[in-house]
């Protein structure tokens, strides 16, 4: 167990998914002050209660994922832009709201378990090319010339960068990021894909009929 600052936002953040922070508040500034200047990370948690900012400190889901800075652009008034990236799911096991303008969580790390490895294995081989399928299919419906970035080879990389691609509610990614195991998670993100590539398809046969979007008869 160990102490962990709280940033609590209104996303998901997941283990190796990239970030931009706009940080303006002074008990944010704070945070990361504190922050950099003992090189650890802080704690991104969805808001299960409350308002981002400007506001009383919100009640955050139990389940959030640590966050490193890798860069800082200062602005004025103290104002500043960061990138951060997630580290490691953790779970909180309390929340003091006294002991600094922001909220510090006593947290326990909380790993996915993995299964059997062959099957792990398996089951990424299995998503890889839905989660390749959906990119494509994206890109078509923004109309936008990309090649999709490949996909890692570490099976929990995989599913965890699918879980950040995924265009649903962050209460369904936060039911993702919660998921105790692999296997478990493979298998909900398996129903989602099906579930999100039969909308793709239809957006884009709808599209296709009506003459717009990539499809344009024009």
């Amino acid at each position: 167990m160990f102490d962990l600052p709280l940033f609590p936002l209104n996303l998901v953040l997941f283990p190796g998914m990239p970030l931009h922070l706009h940080i303006f508040e002074d008990r944010y500034k704070k945070l990361v002050q504190s922050c950099l200047v003992s090189d650890r990370t802080f704690g991104v948690a969805l808001i299960q209660k409350g308002q981002e900012a400007m506001g009383p400190l919100p009640e955050p889901y139990s389940v959030g994922c640590t966050a490193r800075i890798i860069d800082v652009q200062p602005m004025e008034d103290g104002r500043m832009n960061l990138i951060v990236v997630g580290r490691e799911r953790f779970r909180i096991l309390s929340v003091d709201h006294q002991s600094a303008p922001y909220l510090i969580a006593r947290v326990e790390k909380y790993p996915l378990k993995s299964g059997n490895r062959a099957n792990l294995h398996w089951s990424a081989a299995h998503l890889r090319p839905r989660v390749e399928r959906y990119l494509e299919l994206l890109i078509r419906l923004s109309d936008v010339q990309k090649d999709p970035e490949p996909l890692p080879d570490d099976s929990e990389l995989i599913a965890y960068l699918a879980a950040i691609l995924l265009q649903i509610p962050f209460t369904e990614k936060q039911e993702l990021l919660e998921t105790e195991t692999s296997t478990d998670l493979f298998n909900r993100l398996d129903s989602i894909f099906d579930r999100e590539l039969a909308l793709l398809r239809a957006m884009l046969s709808e599209s296709s009929r009506d003459g717009i979007g990539p499809f344009s008869r024009n």
